[in-house]
């Protein structure tokens, strides 16, 4: 085993993906002392993932934990290389060449699918794209919504299934002094959507919102939130799931669900209902949405493994819109193993293995290592589960030498890659500053790469000609 305490020559370690795992990543690494350099690959111009594109507008106080990014990114041995996509602009195997170890941070980016006729009708969605589109994701700017609809159903019991709904229900003057995309506040200014529908397979009891969440969807202003009372019966095995003390949230959540009345919409804007133990079967209409079938559903199981069971029970709801909110996939890395049947990539402590053996050098953090689960502050001690393996490995990497940040930097400069730097981004977060200010909002988001690139080139520098 070679010893690198006295080697003069750092490890260089890339990581793939600038969200909060690739951040916690980074700074574990960078606080244990040992000689080494991080690289962050970002295939957009922004980093921050999630907690910038992700957390809902109205709740600034989650984006937080950019500053602590920030300050990572401002240690002396971190380079963000943003605008850069491995498997486009660099190659895995290009990256091991460069590199002494890579981490793969970056996400589980695709919508589970519910797998039922007309999910691919026009008004049809997954909760992603409109999350992305009213945060000004490049990828979902241009998406299309049709709110002219009076009726909009979301399938999913979770938070972002709560944004969704949140977003859709909110006056709109909560919302324009936030930093949501004005393209979405343009929309949503005339919104005609009355009713949502927040549908899910299984109970009360099993609902995954938080309280917060939850009691925050029951005090919009100019808005209802309702339960039918016979959805709220709930079995003797949800009584052993709630008497269970680390069940505290769903007997919170029940006490809120029981609270929301089951009166009729009249004479308010809007309404907010509930439904249980529901699950799509299909969304029909000619060529565009016009109704969803649900099945109704029994919960049979013990506590804490209760399954939703279908039964021959069929209702039919008129609906424009239809928005799902089932979870996420992550998607493959060409180059590395991927647990196709589970969306993540397959590892042992953070170590990506295959067959069963590690794979020298890979390693996996986040989402794309455990699933889409967690909150921001989960993927802390994930990551340091990750580095810690990685440092443990650290007298056993490719003792070659490997030239990191300028042997990259020198492949992606041969492809004519345009790569934004920290300095760069800087740039970009100053100018969606100075943008919000005429309109009283904390930022005004770029929206397109290019009118970024743009900036950063030194064209439409002024806030008045550069398109949102």
């Amino acid at each position: 085993m070679q010893d690198r305490s006295s080697n003069q020559e750092p490890i260089h370690v890339a990581i793939v993906g600038s969200g909060p795992s690739g951040f916690y990543a980074a700074e574990a690494l960078l606080r244990s002392g040992r000689n080494l350099r991080v690289d962050m690959i970002e295939r957009l111009p922004t980093p921050f993932g999630l907690v910038r594109s992700g957390v809902a507008p109205d709740h600034p106080k989650l984006k937080q934990s950019i500053l602590v990014y920030d300050r990572i990114s401002r240690n002396d041995g971190f380079n963000f290389l943003g605008n850069v996509m491995v498997g486009r602009d660099i190659s895995v195997s290009e990256l091991q060449s460069t590199h002494h170890a890579v981490i793969f941070a970056c996400g589980a980016k695709n919508d589970r699918r519910m797998g039922i006729p007309g999910e691919d009708l026009i008004g049809s969605h997954t909760a992603t794209e409109f999350v992305g589109w009213y945060n000004g994701h490049p990828d979902f700017r241009d998406r299309k919504f049709d709110l002219d609809q009076d009726v909009a159903v979301i399938i999913g019991h979770g938070n972002v299934a709560a944004d969704v709904c949140r977003i859709l229900a909110k006056p709109i003057d909560e919302l324009r002094k936030t930093d949501i995309a004005e393209h979405a506040v343009d929309a949503l200014a005339n919104s005609r959507v009355k009713e949502i529908h927040v549908a899910g397979r299984r109970g009360p009891v099993q609902a995954k919102f938080t309280p917060k969440e939850l009691r925050e969807l029951g005090s919009i202003s100019g808005a209802i939130a309702t339960v039918d009372p016979n959805e709220r019966t709930i079995g003797e095995q949800c009584e052993i799931e709630l008497a269970a003390p680390m069940n505290s949230a769903a007997v919170k959540n029940l006490d809120l669900f029981r609270g929301f009345e089951d009166i009729k919409h009249a004479g308010t804007p809007r309404k907010i209902t509930f439904r249980f133990c529901l699950s799509p079967t299909s969304i029909h209409g000619e060529d565009c949405v016009e109704g969803l079938t649900l099945t109704r559903n029994v919960l049979d199981g013990p506590a804490f493994s209760q399954t939703a069971r279908s039964t021959d029970t069929l209702e039919e709801l008129h609906c424009g819109l239809v928005f799902r909110s089932i979870g996420y996939r992550g998607e493959p890395v060409e180059g590395v193993p991927f647990d196709a049947a589970r969306g993540v990539i397959p590892h042992d402590r953070g170590r990506v293995v295959e067959s069963n053996r590690p794979v020298p050098g890979l390693y996996v953090t986040g989402w794309l290592k455990r699933g889409p689960s967690g909150i921001i502050g989960t993927n802390r001690a994930d990551s340091i589960e990750t580095t810690e393996s990685l440092l443990a490995d650290y007298n056993d990497l490719d003792a070659a030498p490997k030239p990191g940040f300028n042997g990259l930097r020198a492949l992606l400069d041969e492809r004519n890659v345009r790569i934004v730097d920290i300095k760069d981004w800087h740039e970009i977060d100053a100018a969606e500053i100075e943008r919000g200010k005429t309109s009283g909002k904390p930022r005004e988001k770029f929206t397109r790469v290019e009118d970024m690139l743009d900036l950063l080139s030194g064209h439409n520098r002024t806030t008045s000609s550069v398109a949102v």
